[in-house]
């Protein structure tokens, strides 16, 4: 398999990601609007949303809030022009770049939010990124992550080292981001979040390999 860099990769599969998405992935149509439910229902609510893509979670979530202020942060050019598209008079402010470099600012957000966007970095990636999260968030808020997680340690293993023979054979550079699954186990992800500072880390519910983790600041 080619591996192709993150945002080409979605940029390519624009037409008909939605769908995709909804479809094929399990639980999607009842995850979705789960994690949507937990955001901040105050009119003035700020919330980031790592990786937002098209917005997926946005359709559920501005339709039970629709003043809320939303930032989303995205690689992908293509995705977040859909994005401005789809909700064209809503409060959102889209920012195109990996969220691990751009600036989040402090004690900006009441919630932030990621949806199948994270499972594709290491401990260490996220370690550093939930740290800078915490501090971007304000006095009580709190991050919902809903994403694919690994079955077993042996999996997430096999995983992260496929990843590597893969770049390695192709001549990748390492520190490009490529679409290559590389979920952790989901506690693996709680303990990361932990190790960060966040509190109140918890499993909220799953669907089959995608699980939903709150974690307060």
């Amino acid at each position: 398999m080619k591996l192709e860099k993150m945002d080409d990769f979605f940029a390519a599969r624009l037409d008909g990601y939605d769908e995709h998405m909804m479809t094929e992935i399990e639980g999607a149509k009842e995850f979705y609007p789960y994690t949507a439910a937990l955001l901040p229902t105050e009119h003035d609510a700020n919330v980031l949303d790592l990786g937002c893509g098209t917005g997926l979670e946005l359709e559920y979530y501005f339709a039970r809030n629709g003043e809320a202020h939303v930032v989303g942060v995205d690689m992908s050019a293509d995705m977040l022009a859909a994005l401005e598209r789809k909700f064209s008079g809503r409060r959102i402010r889209p920012i195109c770049g990996s969220y691990f470099d751009v600036p989040l600012g402090e004690s900006c957000f009441d919630a932030a939010v990621s949806v199948e966007s994270l499972h594709h970095f290491t401990a260490e990636q996220k370690l550093r990124l939930y740290k800078k999260l915490k501090a971007a968030l304000k006095d009580n808020g709190y991050f919902v992550l809903t994403d694919y997680f690994a079955e077993s340690e042996e999996a997430e293993r096999f995983y992260f080292s496929e990843s590597e023979r893969l770049k390695s054979e192709q001549g990748l550079v390492p520190t490009s981001f490529y679409h290559y699954d590389t979920p952790l186990t989901a506690e693996h992800e709680t303990e990361v979040l932990k190790k960060a500072g966040f509190s109140n880390v918890r499993i909220m519910r799953n669907w089959k390999a995608t699980y939903t983790i709150f974690a307060r600041r």
